[in-house]
């Protein structure tokens, strides 16, 4: 039912558009659950993913992946499909890319030859901790410490919020190592689940069920071999990968409203009031209108992100702010406006706009609040930096 007339854009290429039609077949083939345990359902989910070949998206050709490098309109349009089809299926690919995101983009041959080839056939799982209780936002509050001793750093400190936390085979880790203060002080390393010194000290529950939790590091031991590019480099790691799978946040939302006017469109051509259709009468016409104006205005502005970043662009700080606070914001009135449209059903377990509704919600905090995204806006606008 959803437009498609998009793909034809000069946005995307031919190689694109054969993804994309290969997305929408393997998805239509799927029975995608939410129910049971979410655990289990994610790691079934990077599994399916892998076999599929849908996660070789998420690291460069060289080891194991689709494309030479990362390419972000194929991350975006990944995420689009499977966001519309599911949202835990959404997050877990996400997951495989930016949590191996600083690998793929500043790893040593090593690393990469250690760890990428296991995300792309979904043989290992990944995750990004950057966040703190007291620093997300404000990176450069992190508390978390790597001290060198010797051929080692020894980490302490707790990350939070960290996505796929307890299910990860190996977390890409930021902590201050000191080199200047602030934002510049910080490093990366990537710390194997298993490693003693690390543990899972909460599980977060949310209003829509992912593998979410608290990591605690107590002299946490690691190779000098396990930095990410150089000592204090981490700040710039850190805003490369948020680089790149910033505009695909924005596209999972798109995925996500565009199943919601799908769903909106179906309700009120069927439902009956008033002894006519739902869709007969103008208020339902100025919603389904905004909603589908608002949805190709996301869209324009997530593939403008993703070709920009693709073609010619190394840093598209503006462009993937504007695509994820535009498009995050409009898929949640989106979505809200369907629960209106499908009135008690809205909000009733198991309807799919009830579902969006949860699903939804996060992704306008997770990878910069939309706060956050309009202070980056407005400063590159100040500055006169479109990069």
């Amino acid at each position: 039912m959803s437009d498609k007339s998009y793909l034809d854009w000069p946005f995307l290429e031919d190689s694109h558009r054969k993804l994309k039609a290969g997305l929408d077949d393997w998805c239509g083939q799927q029975v995608f659950s939410h129910d049971g345990d979410v655990d289990e359902l994610c790691r079934s989910l990077v599994v399916d993913l892998g076999k599929a070949g849908i996660l070789r998206n998420c690291v460069p050709a060289e080891w194991g992946g689709a494309a030479d490098k990362l390419d972000v309109r194929s991350l975006a349009l990944c995420r689009e499909t499977l966001g519309y089809h599911s949202g835990l299926a959404d997050f877990s690919f996400a997951m495989q890319g930016l949590g191996s995101g600083p690998i793929s983009l500043f790893g040593t041959d090593e690393q990469c030859r250690n760890y990428l080839p296991g995300v792309a056939a979904g043989k290992t799982i990944a995750a990004f901790a950057l966040s703190e209780a007291e620093a997300g936002s404000d990176v450069g509050a992190m508390a978390t410490t790597a001290v060198a001793a010797g051929d080692e750093f020894v980490l302490n400190g707790a990350k939070t919020w960290i996505s796929n936390g307890g299910i990860a085979d190996f977390y890409c880790v930021f902590a201050r190592t000191g080199e200047a203060p602030g934002a510049r002080g910080l490093s990366a390393f990537i710390v194997d689940a298993n490693n003693p010194g690390l543990s899972i000290t909460e599980r977060i529950e949310t209003i829509a069920p992912h593998p979410l939790a608290t990591l605690s590091f107590n002299d946490c031991r690691v190779p000098n071999s396990a930095m990410i590019g150089a000592a204090g480099e981490g700040f710039k790691v850190a805003m490369a990968t948020l680089d790149v799978f910033r505009t695909t946040v924005a596209a999972a939302a798109l995925g996500f409203a565009r199943r919601a006017l799908d769903e909106a469109l179906q309700h009120t051509t069927t439902r009956q009031i008033f002894g006519a259709p739902l869709a007969a009468l103008q208020m339902t016409e100025s919603a389904v209108a905004d909603m589908a104006t608002e949805i190709d205005a996301s869209a324009l502005l997530v593939y403008r992100s993703a070709w920009a970043k693709d073609c010619y662009q190394d840093r598209v700080t503006r462009e993937a702010a504007m695509a994820k606070l535009y498009a995050t914001e409009a898929a949640q009135k989106i979505i809200d406006r369907a629960v209106q449209l499908y009135g008690g059903k809205g909000v009733t377990k198991g309807n799919m706009a009830e579902s969006l509704y949860r699903e939804i919600r996060a992704l306008r905090i997770y990878e910069g609040a939309s706060e956050v995204q309009k202070i980056i806006i407005a400063r590159q606008t100040y500055s006169g930096n479109n990069q």
